[in-house]
């Protein structure tokens, strides 16, 4: 199963937060992640906290909804009065068009009815392009859907065969055009790199079919091997290659290059949007310290610094919400330099930077230091911000620890 979370205080049954951390509430924007942990097979590379049919017990894909809708209820009581209205949705997973459009907007309703979506918000799904076709598109638009993200990650059929992937390459770009047809305002494609088998050649049709699809938002990540998975077992037994750190490196940046020509601005180290509406707000809620509750089996949630966590499994998800207790497995109050280096992890990852202001003597000299070897802009630190440059963001987690030093 995916790895263990980490460790942390109790929750507290009712879920009562710190004063402090109510106090700030509105502050920030607020978000609200809906986990939808069902699958129809597992990819081997997936360590998510997702479960076949086989491996439910308990739990059921027709009692979802109502669950999530008890845990929205459960978030109200706790925020109480001082809630804000809802900035961003996110149904992520998992695959939630597993579920029928109607309980998916029956969950979006909840939300609405407790606590009210701003004006514009952003409400997003991820799908798999097989448990999507143009009906259902209609329909989640119609409840209030802005934005979708199907997850593509290759157009090479042997790359997905890899990946363990059941679609058919070329129904992702189909899936586009339905949601555009369906008045989709943003539409997101996912995409993978790195896999063993994948060459430069395999890579440069991916993101071509991504681009051809005519997507406003495209996202890249590098494969990365988790311990547990089927892919890792067939990489130690040497059925397969571990993926090359130079090949990946090279990947990456011929796809910032045909993403840049295209019109897509980078805007974090693994996302490019066509323009500012276009990037994903929800997202960047999380890198720039926003709050938001997360819904859900094994789904994380951030208010004013309180960070916790629901337990993992739906049968045990459902047994407390059955009995009215909260779902928290553990939590932690971040103290404020804690926050201050989440704040350098996360913002040193987006085109806009970190503020020097946030760094230590020594992150400063790390930062002067990284800028005279190209990895970080030498205007923007001169007007106070590290800004990765495109190798910076290659080396991005080292440039990271050294500026929280």
């Amino acid at each position: 199963m995916p790895g263990t979370p980490p460790g942390g205080q109790p929750v507290p049954a009712d879920g009562q937060l710190p004063p402090a951390s109510l106090g700030g509430l509105g502050h920030q924007p607020f978000g609200m992640y809906v986990h939808v942990p069902f699958c129809r097979t597992r990819c081997g590379y997936c360590d998510f906290n997702t479960y076949t049919a086989a491996e439910l017990g308990g739990a059921s894909r027709d009692s979802y909804p109502r669950l999530a809708i008890e845990e929205i209820r459960f978030a109200r009581r706790v925020l109480g009065p001082s809630a804000p209205r809802v900035r961003t949705v996110f149904f992520g997973g998992g695959t939630p068009t597993l579920l029928p459009p109607a309980s998916l907007a029956a969950i979006l309703r909840a939300i609405e009815g407790e606590f009210g979506l701003a004006d514009g918000a952003e409400v997003t799904t991820e799908a798999n392009p097989e448990s999507a076709d143009q009906r259902s598109l209609g329909l989640l638009r119609a409840a209030g859907f802005t934005r979708i993200s199907f997850g593509m990650q290759s157009a090479a059929g042997h790359v997905l065969s890899v990946l363990d992937r059941t679609h058919t390459p070329g129904l992702p770009a189909k899936c586009a055009a339905w949601a555009r047809a369906e008045g989709f305002e943003h539409v997101s494609l996912d995409l993978i790199y790195g896999t063993p088998g994948e060459s430069a050649a395999d890579w440069k049709e991916s993101v071509h079919a991504a681009l051809a699809a005519g997507p406003d938002h495209v996202s890249a990540y590098a494969l990365i091997v988790e311990e547990g998975t089927r892919l890792a077992a067939a990489i130690r037994r040497g059925d397969l290659a571990a993926p090359d750190d130079d090949e990946m490196a090279d990947k990456y940046l011929a796809a910032d290059a045909e993403f840049t020509a295209a019109g897509l601005a980078w805007y974090e180290i693994s996302n490019w949007a066509a323009a500012e509406q276009a990037r994903c707000a929800h997202n960047l809620l999380y890198w720039q310290g926003g709050d938001w509750w997360g819904i859900g089996p094994g789904a994380h949630s951030h208010v004013g610094g309180t960070r916790w966590w629901n337990v993992r499994h739906p049968s045990a998800y459902a047994a407390r919400i059955s009995s009215g207790a909260s779902p928290g497995q553990a939590r932690e109050v971040l103290d404020a330099d804690q926050r201050r280096i989440e704040r350098i992890l996360l913002t040193t990852r987006l085109a806009g930077g970190c503020a020097v202001s946030e760094l230590s003597a020594a992150g400063r000299r790390a930062a002067t230091a990284w800028m005279a070897d190209g990895m970080a802009d030498a205007q923007a630190l001169a007007a106070g911000r590290v800004v990765l440059t495109a190798p910076g963001r290659l080396l991005a987690d080292a440039v990271i620890r050294d500026l929280t030093d």
